[in-house]
């Protein structure tokens, strides 16, 4: 069967001449190009919606790179892979002796971006005693460092990403309302997979190149029954979660045709009969499982999902998901394996 899926899979050009690294061809994500082209050139703040997984930053880097401060510094920071009591230093810089521990001054990320841009993602886990300070800079493009009283000005381009539902956030009042419509200026909201399944076998083929290459392995076949596999397969976890499991399979190739890895056994119809919500537990309930209910590490659940170890931290507690509550995994189908 490898040679009746060998022409799509070695022939087809990746379309990213203007934007680097973003794979795909499908029109839902040409028209997330056409707003990045739209708004980049201009100074407007930009809220880049989308499910973890997605390839927000790569859409905020799109947005600097065709804007006038490309060739400036792009600087991100990921709001939810910070202590609480450490995001305000790591945002605003700290004097010497503000806080125990703080032996040298430090700039913050905002003064490392100035003449630039910076890529705020998951602003949804900002604490909200940090969002006035945050909304400030944002308006008046000044603030003070930690420990000190003294003003600095800055010049900087504001790119936010979240995956959460930042309106529902203001009305648990965990979001400040003024600071949501001054991120949400432009909002841009990046396709999950699903909805972009004719980019898949761009994204297989470039993912494949890239580890290829690192492994010193060339793969140039890919059989039918596997494509068509990975484009029925609903990727809860996105490109993300495709990458890791493009990965996987050129570990395993030892010849010409990419050897594809078992894909979670989710119900065909996975989109009619479950939500994402329970797309995702699922995957989580069962990374945790296959690491013994390591979080972190290399071989942690985290690693296996492609999240960071907060992050998935995160979305346990959400879930109500806890080793002191063991369950089985539960199929969508209703079944338990």
């Amino acid at each position: 069967m490898a040679a009746s899926a060998n022409s799509d899979f070695g022939r087809k050009e990746i379309e990213s001449r203007r934007f680097q690294q973003i794979i795909g061809n499908s029109p839902a994500l040409q028209s997330v190009l056409e707003q990045v082209e739209l708004v980049g050139p201009t100074d407007s703040t930009v809220l880049v919606l989308g499910e973890t997984g997605t390839g927000k930053e790569l859409i905020a880097r799109a947005v600097h790179n065709v804007s006038s401060r490309c060739g400036r510094p792009f600087i991100k920071l990921n709001c939810a892979a910070i202590p609480s009591g450490l995001l305000e230093s790591e945002l605003f810089g700290h004097e010497k002796g503000a806080f125990t521990g703080a032996i040298t001054q430090r700039i913050g990320r905002f003064e490392a971006a100035h003449g630039g841009t910076l890529f705020l993602d998951e602003i949804g886990d900002v604490p909200v005693k940090l969002q006035s300070k945050l909304l400030r800079v944002l308006q008046e493009q000044e603030f003070e460092r930690l420990g000190s009283t003294h003003a600095h000005r800055v010049d900087v381009r504001v790119i936010a990403a979240t995956n959460q539902d930042l309106a529902g956030l203001v009305t648990e009042r965990r979001f400040r309302m003024d600071l949501y419509y001054r991120i949400d200026v432009f909002p841009i909201a990046v396709p999950p997979l699903r909805e972009r399944v004719e980019d898949i076998p761009l994204l297989v083929r470039h993912f494949v190149e890239r580890y290829g290459a690192r492994m010193s392995k060339q793969i140039p076949e890919i059989s039918q029954d596997a494509m068509e596999a990975l484009m029925r397969y609903p990727w809860p976890g996105n490109v993300r979660e495709l990458q890791n499991v493009i990965e996987r399979a050129v570990i395993l190739t030892a010849g010409s045709v990419l050897q594809v890895p078992a894909l979670p056994s989710l119900l065909p119809s996975w989109r009619e009969a479950a939500t994402l919500e329970d797309a995702e537990r699922y995957h989580i309930l069962r990374a945790l499982e296959e690491s013994n209910w390591v979080v972190g590490g290399k071989s942690g659940a985290a690693a296996r999902l492609g999240l960071a170890r907060t992050t998935l931290t995160s979305k346990m507690q959400k879930r109500g998901i806890s080793r002191d509550k063991p369950e089985s995994i539960r199929r969508c189908d209703g079944r338990i394996e």
